[in-house]
């Protein structure tokens, strides 16, 4: 079996898959008219198959038409966050500036020293403790 004949082949019974689907949801739908229909097919399965075929088809189609649409609006609403858009190539001039105040900072080297003194005091006691 060549590669196209069995492409051709998944592909067809993905439709009449499809199709057998959509009858079957139109048989729920409308049972009588479906077992007309299909009575008046009968036996005869390759005409049944071609049926189904050709509704698993015209489903595949209005299903990628729905999908494409639902896409297309979804990308108008809401926009790839990840594509390049004008405003990143911008550059920014901005400084940081330190937030904390001298008051802060004087703190900060306050307390910095007294833990500094209490690591020597440690050392200091394990020496002797030695």
């Amino acid at each position: 079996m060549n590669f196209d004949t069995f492409t051709e082949f998944i592909q067809k019974s993905f439709r009449v898959s499809l199709g057998a689907a959509a009858s079957a949801v139109e048989a729920l739908q409308d049972p009588q008219a479906s077992a007309n229909k299909f009575s008046d097919i009968g036996t005869d399965f390759d005409r049944l198959t071609d049926e189904l075929e050709v509704k698993g088809a015209l489903t595949e189609k209005e299903a990628r038409e729905f999908v494409d649409t639902i896409s297309s609006n979804f990308d108008e609403q809401w926009p790839n966050p990840f594509a390049p858009s004008s405003a990143s190539n911008a550059t920014v001039n901005t400084v940081a500036k330190p937030v904390a105040d001298s008051g802060i900072q004087a703190e900060i080297k306050a307390l910095t020293e007294q833990l500094s003194a209490i690591r020597q005091e440690i050392e200091q006691l394990k020496a002797q403790g030695s």
